[in-house]
Order: structure tokens, then C-alpha cells, then sequence
């Protein structure tokens, strides 16, 4: 089962998928988590306490998502990091869908919000971190800026191909093709 913490950093997370942050109140998530009006508040008093159980929440399943990328070995091939940025960049971009909304809601949100920034730079550090360490494996050489490079590269496909504002949707093998050229720059 499933505690109640966790399904309303889940509701939180599409709530804010959903409505945005304008619609993003303690009654929405009650309503998108099927609980009685006040559940939210009971167990996160303000809203700033929901945003910061969703960003936890985010970060969670992103991990899960990504998996272990130590696992790949201590060196990693060209192919089955393309394997894997597709993987998880199909899967945000379909069924991670809403997270990946929310992720980007709560980002514009951190702008206006110092405390909501530090928890997403804390959050984003592990991810930041197993890029940089992946790339390494795989011979990069200034594998900080790298990975940086290609962490904020593979961002705005993701952004565009959710927004739609870029060239049009690509379908999974454009993407594997995307995330090969992004990851031969980033190896380069």
C-alpha cells in the first residue's frame, strides 16, 4: 500500500501537470487525489511544502527511471548510452509525460523562488553527477562541461518536443538519432 505522503506528492505532481502553478492549491490536490478537502494541509501545511514533496517525488521516480547507470560497467559504449538517454527521454516524453510537465512548471517556478531553486540544484545534483561519470566511462574528455553541455542539450529537446515549439514530433528512432548526435558532441 501505498502511503498518503506519497499519493499526494503524486497528486501534487499532476495537479501542477494539469493546472499549472496558478491552479496548483491544497483543494486541487485533494480533488486529483480523490481524499477529503483538508488531507493536503494536514500533511503539508503550506503550498511551498507540496512543491517541495513533489520536487522529491520527481526526483524519486527519475532515479528509478534512470536506473543504475553503474551498471553499464566501468566502460560504457557509445550504443548503450544511446540506448539508455532514448530510453528515458521516450519514456518522459510519453508515459512520464505529466512528471516531465511538472518538472518544467516547477522550474520556471524556481525563478521566482530561491528556496524551490535550491531543492531542484540539490535534487539535480545526482543526476548531474552519474552524466558526468557516465560520459567519463565512455572517454569524454572535460567530462564536467560535457556533461553539462549534454544534460542541457537533452532539456531542450525534451522542452521542445513537449511544447511543440521546435521543428515538429519526432518519433523514437528520430530520437535515438537525436540523442546519438547529441552524444557524439558531448564525446567529441
Amino acid at each position: 500500500m501505498t502511503d498518503r505522503r506519497t499519493v499526494i506528492a503524486d497528486a501534487a505532481i499532476t495537479t501542477i501537470a494539469r493546472e499549472g502553478m496558478r491552479g496548483f492549491t491544497h483543494r486541487a490536490v485533494d480533488r486529483t487525489a480523490g481524499l477529503a478537502e483538508g488531507s493536503t494541509s494536514y500533511y503539508f501545511r503550506t503550498r511551498e511544502a507540496l512543491m517541495f514533496a513533489a520536487l522529491a517525488r520527481l526526483a524519486e521516480l527519475d532515479t528509478i527511471d534512470i536506473g543504475d547507470v553503474t551498471e553499464l560497467g566501468g566502460t560504457v559504449g557509445q550504443d548503450a548510452l544511446v540506448s539508455l538517454l532514448t530510453s528515458v527521454m521516450w519514456a518522459w516524453l510519453t508515459d512520464g509525460r505529466e512528471r516531465t510537465l511538472a518538472r518544467y512548471e516547477l522550474t520556471l517556478e524556481s525563478t521566482r523562488r530561491p528556496a524551490v531553486r535550491a531543492r531542484l540544484r540539490s535534487h539535480g545534483v545526482a543526476f548531474r553527477v552519474a552524466a558526468e561519470q557516465t560520459i567519463t566511462a565512455a572517454g569524454a574528455t572535460e567530462p564536467k562541461r560535457r556533461a553539462r553541455a549534454l544534460v542541457s542539450y537533452l532539456d531542450g529537446l525534451l522542452l521542445h518536443q513537449l511544447t511543440q515549439v521546435g521543428a515538429g514530433e519526432v518519433d523514437e528512432d528520430e530520437l535515438r538519432a537525436a540523442c546519438r548526435d547529441l552524444l557524439a558532441m558531448a564525446l567529441a
